[in-house]
Order: structure tokens, then C-alpha cells, then sequence
């Protein structure tokens, strides 16, 4: 029985030094200082495979998430209703739907990107994540990227 995905926001002190390495060599990728995963992970100090080991299971979390746009990845079986069940997750939440792209389904599962505007009033954004990912047809939901709106 797989184990259910849960969240945790911790303060810096209590995550490992791995972890935040691993966060650090991300920014380094994504800011185009470095162009490959081995430069990233040799600038930060840590192996490549501790780099693949966590690199799509921690990020850094703002104090204060409204005004903040999440993409999301997902993996879904290609089934009449589950999009819409997922968008209903997010208004459940309250959150505002920007953008979704869906690619065309290979083997009865879709690729879907969906960007969200994090609200003032949207719901805790852990619990929306597992809930999703607990959606019958949804195989995988990554968070891809948080940035500050406008």
C-alpha cells in the first residue's frame, strides 16, 4: 500500500544541511548560473544523486504565499470528469485558476500544467496538494514552480 503524501512546513534550522543544498542547487539551475546538474551540485557541496534523490521533494516555502503563483504538474488518466473533478479541488480552496494546458493523452494519461493564484482567503495550499493527489486518475502532482505575482 503506497503511503500517503504529506506536507510539512519546518523552520531552516531544523532542515538538513543535504536539503538545503539541494534548494540552493535548484535556484543555481533555474537562475541559469550553472548549466548542468553536476556544476550545480559540485557549486553547493553535495552529489549528484543527493541532488536526484531530493530535488523534487523540497523547496523553500514563503511566511506569506498570497500574491504568489503556483504551477502544478500533473499525470492523469484520461477519464470524461477528472479535470473537472481537480478544478473543483481548487475552488473548494479557493484558490484562482490562471492557466491550464493539457497535452494530448498517449496511452490513456495526460500531461497537465495548471498555474493557480494563491488568494487571500485560499485554503491551506498542503491540504488542496494531498487532496489532489488522492483524486482517483490523478498518478502524480508536483509543484514545478512558486513566483511572486505581478
Amino acid at each position: 500500500m503506497e503511503e500517503e503524501a504529506r506536507y510539512y512546513v519546518v523552520k531552516q534550522k531544523a532542515v538538513p544541511e543535504v536539503l538545503l543544498k539541494v534548494v540552493e542547487a535548484k535556484r543555481l539551475l533555474d537562475a541559469e548560473k550553472v548549466l548542468t546538474v553536476q556544476e550545480a551540485a559540485d557549486a553547493v557541496g553535495i552529489s549528484r544523486s543527493s541532488f536526484y534523490k531530493y530535488k523534487d521533494d523540497v523547496f523553500p516555502f514563503h511566511d506569506n504565499s498570497q500574491g504568489k503563483t503556483l504551477t502544478l504538474s500533473f499525470q492523469m488518466d484520461d477519464e470524461p470528469g477528472l479535470l473537472s473533478d481537480v478544478l473543483k479541488i481548487v475552488a473548494q480552496y479557493r484558490a484562482n485558476i490562471l492557466t491550464i494546458h493539457q497535452s494530448i493523452p498517449i496511452d490513456g494519461v495526460a500531461s497537465l500544467s495548471l498555474s493557480i493564484q494563491v488568494l487571500q482567503d485560499t485554503g491551506d495550499m498542503s491540504r488542496m496538494l494531498g487532496q489532489m493527489e488522492e483524486q482517483k486518475g490523478v498518478r502524480h502532482v508536483k509543484v514545478m514552480a512558486k513566483q511572486d505575482i505581478g
